[in-house]
């Protein structure tokens, strides 16, 4: 058994020493995703840096309209939150969609956007795993990839990102909050996770030793509407096949804003900036939306199990997009 070394941390600056940026050391929240890897030996780190004393359990509402959440706020009470429900309705669908009540209780924010893959040749020591092993391959490539992506992949990796709350979060062009040893910065949730290329293993564009403080969700103007679906195996408790999150504004039946974001496809959430393109400033019909979304998907490359994920986010995309169109057009 490999000795853990355990610091909970009372302030930022005592963790950041207590992590210190080595890549066996790992800031523990809810834990719900790191210690599962850690039984099965797929993480083993030195040091847990506990930061759930931290203050960073609020959700804030700023005088522009815009609400900030800290990094160690519970997917549940995130979820349930009256402004998020009011405001951001895609945002609480996608959390309540995701694992089951009682993961949603432990849970938090940042541990939700930096979970690792659910690829089973990840979480198999005994399979090829680029990110795991860099440079021992990657067995999901000509293996079992039913649940693998279609968009964005490389032969060094095909996994997908199982983050609900991240699609939801690209969607409303949302911004994680860091600080580190280079100081306090933000960067858009849109470019917070990489694609494979050839560094499966680096995740995110962390730096060492920064840690997540918080997620800011932008203003929404009137007459936003939005919506989350996911499709799965079965109806709770599991991984998404294919997710789509649109946020929607119209004015006279014109698209002045939209967003558009695919879960399940590839290594991040997926924005889909050719059907966005397509539908802005249009009066979209049903044929309007099927075009657009075709647009996307059209870049898509289907290994040898999972080419329904295309006709499956097809359809997805334009159910969501075209209640979207006929609800704001109420507005």
């Amino acid at each position: 058994m490999k000795p853990v070394a355990y610091v909970c941390a009372r302030n930022v600056a005592e963790a950041a020493a207590a992590h210190g940026g080595r890549p066996e050391a790992r800031y523990l929240g809810g834990g719900t995703n790191l210690v599962d890897l850690m039984r099965t030996g797929v993480e083993r780190p030195d040091v847990l840096v506990d930061i759930t004393r931290l203050p960073f359990d609020r959700i804030e509402e700023e005088a522009d309209g815009s609400i900030r959440v800290g990094a160690t706020v519970r997917n549940s009470d995130l979820a349930t939150h009256p402004a998020v429900a009011e405001r951001y309705p895609v945002l609480a669908q996608a959390l309540l969609s995701g694992a089951s009540g009682q993961l949603r209780n432990m849970a938090t924010t940042a541990g939700n956007l930096l979970q690792r893959t659910r690829c089973g040749y990840f979480q198999d020591l005994s399979r090829p795993c680029n990110k795991r092993v860099p440079g021992s391959g990657c067995g999901a490539l000509e293996g079992v990839n039913r649940e693998h992506a279609i968009l964005g992949h490389s032969p060094h990796c095909v996994a997908t990102h199982p983050s609900d709350l991240a699609v939801a979060l690209a969607a409303l062009d949302a911004l994680v909050e860091l600080v580190g040893p280079g100081g306090a910065r933000s960067v858009p949730v849109t470019e917070f996770h990489r694609l494979p290329q050839d560094r499966p293993e680096q995740d995110t564009v962390i730096r060492p030793g920064e840690l997540v403080t918080g997620v800011l969700l932008p203003p929404v103007a009137a007459g936003t509407v939005s919506r989350y679906r996911k499709a799965r195996d079965r109806a709770s408790y599991t991984f998404a096949l294919a997710s789509v999150a649109a946020v929607v504004r119209l004015d006279h039946g014109v698209v002045r804003h939209i967003a558009v974001a695919f879960g399940g496809l590839a290594h991040r959430p997926w924005r889909a900036r050719e059907t966005e393109a397509a539908l802005l400033g249009t009066k979209p019909g049903p044929e309007a939306v099927e075009q657009a979304v075709e647009a996307e998907l059209a870049h898509a490359v289907p290994l040898r199990h999972n080419g329904y994920k295309v006709e499956l986010a097809r359809g997805l995309a334009q159910e969501v997009l075209g209640s979207l169109a006929t609800a704001g057009r109420g507005t």
